[in-house]
């Protein structure tokens, strides 16, 4: 899935790692308050330096922006800037079409199939039909 997804983005301007990548989904999820850098950590479930540098080097590209929480101005957040809102749209296209690629080959049926495999793995048995 990674290759494939990489290919996809290898025609797009966007040189983001996945890490970063992921950085950028997770600031995206907090939608309306921008997280703290000990958010992003724990949701990561790195060290605070690991997410120090993640926000460095998207910061550096435009993705992201560090500001200051209103209620503390001790406190900094994290949130997506228009470029990597764009940035994020254009990887989830190319997850798209990755899955798109990998899926070809695979019938309704099997894809149907797949997908309640899958769900089994990540939600444990029983829980779907």
């Amino acid at each position: 899935m990674h290759r494939t997804q990489k290919r996809h983005l290898s025609g797009l301007d966007i040189a983001v790692t996945p890490a970063q990548a992921r950085l950028l989904r997770i600031v995206d999820h907090y939608r309306d308050t921008p997280p703290r850098m000990a958010d992003l950590a724990a949701r990561l479930e790195v060290v605070p330096r690991a997410v120090t540098t993640l926000v460095d080097a998207l910061e550096a590209h435009g993705a992201v922006r560090r500001v200051p929480d209103p209620a503390n101005r001790r406190v900094i957040r994290i949130e997506l800037t228009d470029t990597g809102r764009s940035a994020l749209h254009a990887l989830r296209g190319a997850r798209r079409a990755a899955a798109e690629d990998i899926l070809a080959p695979l019938t309704a049926e099997q894809r149907e199939v797949l997908g309640g495999l899958l769900s089994t793995l990540v939600d444990g048995p029983g829980t779907h039909h």
